[in-house]
């Protein structure tokens, strides 16, 4: 009874504590009285097409959504909120369902709420009213399902810094990116090439609708970027002046408060920079609350730098004596590669492991180009070629990307990787022919076909069937291991043969048979994980400690 009181007393604290403090931003909206407030008029040309004037979405045949969208701020987020709709209440539903998977308590669900609310309290004072007033016209086709969280303009600007507080507050594995750049003499051409994946997962429902977006904004420059229903903020980019941008997120400490969000950071510099020292000049503006590098790639300089933010310092990493960039999941500066969570990162995660295979993939092929920069996109193998078991996360293609890009700046032209992860086909666009001609009405395609990169030859291999089929059974092991259910050998037997290279599958085999107390079989199991390619440090350690106390119950 005590601890009910307690706890009810704790909750009534917390919700006027975040009532006191965030009333003011619940109650903001952004100045849209320069701006366009008309609602746009939607003509539905079939379930995949939809135009609204010289504005369209429709989906292609590799199954990549092409929005194009011009006007003011305002303008362009109710066109793009008219046009995505349906997809829009779709990908909400998808990512508050997964949260509902990690937290199925009502009363941490309420918790969670408030804690939003104020941690997100001065958020609106750290995003410009332009990119206020685009979230906020496509908020107004958002679903009313999650209005006990937030009105629907301020749930969508949370959802803006989620990918910020979700890498601060877990050091989610879903952010663990690979990007490269080629130029000069490792440039098949001599002119600018890059490479990313975007190694961002929610689940895989969350990458099925891929929008490779075409925004005309009436200040800035015209540009690309690979996003989801709802996003306004940019992960990978370029624009017409053939300036591009990625990002790759760094080893942060729990921010208190929420600033700027990356995403929109990036995106200013997509909209607003046509050269490095624009992008610098942009980056230095504005204050971040997590760590991320952000590689900038310009087609007027012919070269890409690293801009390296972190909460409270930032630099800048230029390589003037070389003519290729790698960049993983950990800092390269002077100002950072000294710091003590970035050798952290270094020493303990699988960041190092990518870098490294890149640069021996870059040592293999001395010459890039678009074919080459897929292959390193798409690579499984470790180094000097190992077998690290599908979806490893040291690997560059961890079979989990929302998606793979590939830029060439000068030409301004893009790949975009097609279904699933980066293994579909990459779809080339050239942004030049886009605004150019935008479709007005039409509802053909903006790709270039015949540059189009096939689709990577795994995807017909039975190992990639065994893989899809490993990634149910992984599920079912996790609810067995959860709920402590009886599994069936032969299940054990049948899920590691799916997967054998993979050191997860003994793991949690030697964690079901430790579950069991049958001590000798978990043994077997966590000594076989360690014989793989373990991911990360935390992950063999935490193994070796089984195996100390599983020796003190065999003695």
């Amino acid at each position: 009874m005590k601890n009910r009181i307690y706890t009810y007393s704790l909750v009534g604290f917390l919700m006027l504590f975040v009532a006191c403090g965030t009333s003011k931003s619940m109650q903001h909206l952004p100045d849209s009285s320069k701006y366009n407030t008309a609602q746009p008029v939607v003509i539905k040309k079939s379930d995949s097409a939809f135009i609204s004037g010289k504005n369209s979405l429709s989906k292609n045949k590799q199954g990549l959504w092409e929005l194009y969208v011009e006007g003011d701020p305002l303008e362009i987020g109710l066109t793009t909120g008219a046009l995505s709709d349906s997809l829009l209440k779709k990908q909400q539903q998808i990512f508050f369902s997964r949260i509902e998977d990690i937290i199925p308590s009502k009363f941490q669900q309420t918790l969670l709420r408030n804690f939003l609310k104020w941690y997100n309290r001065k958020l609106y004072q750290n995003v410009s009213n332009e990119y206020q007033a685009e979230i906020y016209g496509i908020s107004q086709y958002t679903s009313h399902n999650f209005d006990n969280i937030a009105n629907r303009y301020q749930l969508s600007l949370y959802l803006h810094a989620a990918h910020d507080l979700g890498h601060a507050l877990q050091d989610l594995a879903l952010v663990g990116c690979s990007s490269f750049a080629a130029w000069g003499e490792k440039s098949e051409d001599g002119n600018l090439i890059l490479g990313r994946n975007f190694d961002f997962y929610v689940n895989d429902a969350f990458a099925e609708n891929k929008i490779v977006a075409f925004i005309n904004p009436k200040e800035g420059h015209p540009f690309m970027m690979v996003t989801w229903p709802g996003m306004v903020g940019a992960v990978s980019g370029m624009n017409k002046e053939g300036l591009t941008v990625t990002i790759n997120a760094g080893k942060s400490k729990i921010p208190l408060i929420a600033k700027t969000p990356i995403s929109l950071l990036t995106r200013e510099i997509l909209q607003y920079a046509k050269n490095i020292d624009e992008a610098i000049a942009i980056a230095k503006k504005r204050t971040v609350f997590v760590s991320e590098s952000i590689m900038v790639g310009s087609a007027q300089d012919n070269k890409a730098v690293l801009i390296e933010v972190s909460p409270e310092k930032k630099d800048v990493f230029d390589v003037p004596n070389t003519n290729q960039l790698i960049c993983s999941n950990h800092f390269q500066s002077e100002t950072f590669k000294n710091d003590k969570r970035n050798l952290g990162q270094i020493k303990e995660s699988h960041s190092k492991y990518r870098f490294q295979r890149m640069q021996e993939l870059f040592t293999q092929n001395p010459k890039i180009n678009p074919k080459i920069a897929s292959e390193i996109l798409r690579n499984k193998e470790g180094l000097q070629n190992i077998a690290l078991g599908y979806g490893n996360e040291k690997a560059l293609n961890q079979l989990m990307a929302h998606h793979g890009v590939i830029f060439k700046p000068k030409e301004k032209l893009v790949w975009v990787s097609a279904n699933p992860y980066q293994l579909g086909e990459f779809v080339c666009y050239n942004l030049d022919s886009v605004f150019k001609n935008p479709k007005s009405g039409s509802i053909i395609s903006f790709q270039e076909k015949n540059q189009n990169i096939v689709k990577d030859p795994f995807l017909e291999t039975a190992a990639f069937k065994n893989y899809k089929k490993f990634r149910i059974e992984d599920q079912k092991i996790d609810s067995y291991l959860k709920n402590k259910t009886e599994v069936p050998l032969d299940f054990i037997q049948a899920y590691q043969s799916l997967n054998p290279d993979y050191w997860v599958v003994y793991y949690k085999a030697g964690l079901y048979f430790y579950q069991k107390k049958n001590f000798l079989l978990a043994q077997e199991n966590f000594k076989k994980a360690l014989t793989k390619e373990m991911t990360t440090v935390p992950d063999k350690e935490a193994i070796e400690k089984y195996l100390k106390k599983l020796k003190r119950k065999l003695q």
